[in-house]
């Protein structure tokens, strides 16, 4: 079968580094046209590849007709959908970055188009495709645990990616991308969803900002960070931060700050979203919140995600036994992964398979890597999935999660 052709659009750090992984597979891929709106951005995907066309425009792109088997949408949230049509229309297939669009409706509608059409939509759900919550997922359907009753998800945002993230950044405003529940736990959401088998039949949720906002501020603080804030040595969130060891998160927003000197990232810092206090941004993000679900199978779970913890874990309870982990409990010297026995009290570790690090390990726990190296199964095939919205169960329980927040109410979906 000859290599799948994939055109990127939208060629931010998440295209790049999909666009990377593909290029290292030349006898899975070929990579036929980038296009950003940036041109250089563009242009480092397209070193990657010698014929690969390079667009600064998304509609001089659709214009030049279907260049690829696949379109990765890698674009900012509130254009996924527009994008996303655009392409389905042109006979694209889709790998598209989470979330899907930004309502439940548009969601909807995007599925119903390439039902329409017969083409698939693969969300960049990495975390289906990483070694941990393969193992959970293969665990669960050996029947080892016995029928599952009740499951608990929780996500540890980590507190400078949730300010660097969720209060000064791209998804601060859920006006201009989507609620936290959705631009972030939208992972986690279909998580429940795909290990479970099942889709939701009654969802609650509460959650708030509680710190991010101005009855927090500092006696004297600025509205950024560099303009000589009283309480920088005590803040954890100091923008002075990223000259040292938070360096890296400049590289997901800044253009050229891998080789950038200080004068020229504090000059960033003096006038991008990301040199603001946080305590004085205009984010409307929770930094808490919990969801609880009763799926259709009959089994319930909640998700909890909070800012002020680090990493993902889970459990889940069955007839037989108990799952539990992540990666948390294996830094806190436990495994990563182990079972405990209803019957016999043991508990054991479930050893997870691991690729080499040199294979892609490091990005998203492996995910990265796995969603593409699973991409052409996914598009053509026996085992391709069905033309459609793969992940809609997840997204319909995250979208209706910030709705039951804010109502209050307890929802039960169509």
């Amino acid at each position: 079968m000859p290599p799948l052709a994939i055109a990127v659009l939208g060629c931010g750090s998440r295209g790049r580094t999909y666009a990377r992984i593909a290029a290292s597979m030349p006898d899975q891929f070929t990579i036929t046209a980038a296009a950003d709106v940036v041109a250089s951005r563009a242009a480092c995907i397209g070193s990657l590849a010698p014929d690969c066309r390079q667009f600064d425009d998304p509609g001089a792109f659709f214009a030049a007709g279907r260049l690829a088997d696949v379109l990765i949408v890698a674009t900012q949230d509130a254009d996924h959908f527009q994008h996303a049509s655009a392409a389905l229309r042109l006979g694209y297939d889709l790998l598209l970055e989470k979330p899907a669009a930004r309502t439940l409706s548009e969601c909807e509608e995007l599925d119903a188009l390439a039902r329409s059409l017969g083409r698939r939509i693969a969300m960049c759900f990495v975390l289906r495709h990483t070694p941990f919550y393969a193992t959970v997922r293969e665990f669960l359907h050996s029947g080892k645990l016995g029928k599952t009753i009740t499951a608990r998800f929780s996500e540890g945002v980590e507190p400078f990616h949730q300010a660097h993230s969720f209060v000064r950044g791209h998804w601060s405003k859920s006006a201009d991308s989507t609620p936290m529940i959705v631009a972030k736990c939208s992972h986690d959401t279909d998580l429940i969803c795909w290990l479970t088998g099942s889709g939701p039949v009654s969802i609650s949720s509460i959650g708030a900002t509680s710190w991010f906002h101005r009855g927090h501020l500092p006696a004297g603080a600025p509205a950024r960070c560099i303009d000589g804030c009283p309480a920088a040595a005590e803040c954890p969130y100091d923008a002075h931060r990223y000259l040292t060891d938070k360096r890296r998160w400049l590289t997901m927003v800044m253009d050229g700050a891998e080789g950038a000197d200080d004068g020229t990232i504090l000059e960033f810092l003096r006038t991008s979203p990301w040199g603001r206090c946080v305590y004085q941004c205009d984010n409307d993000t929770v930094d808490h919140q919990i969801v609880q679900t009763e799926l259709q199978n009959g089994i319930t779970a909640s998700l909890t995600m909070t800012a002020f913890d680090h990493g993902r874990t889970l459990e889940i309870n069955g007839t037989l036994g108990t799952l539990r982990g992540g990666a948390p409990h294996q830094q806190a010297g436990a495994p990563e992964l182990w079972f405990r026995s209803h019957e016999t009290g043991i508990e054991e570790a479930v050893p997870i398979p691991r690729p080499d690090e040199a294979d892609g390990y490091a990005g998203h726990g492996g995910g990265d890597h796995g969603i593409i190296a699973a991409l052409p199964g996914m598009m053509r095939g026996p085992d391709a999935i069905p033309p459609g919205l793969d992940g809609l169960d997840g997204h319909r329980l995250a979208f209706l999660a910030e709705v039951a927040r804010q109502s209050g109410e307890t929802l039960a979906p169509r």
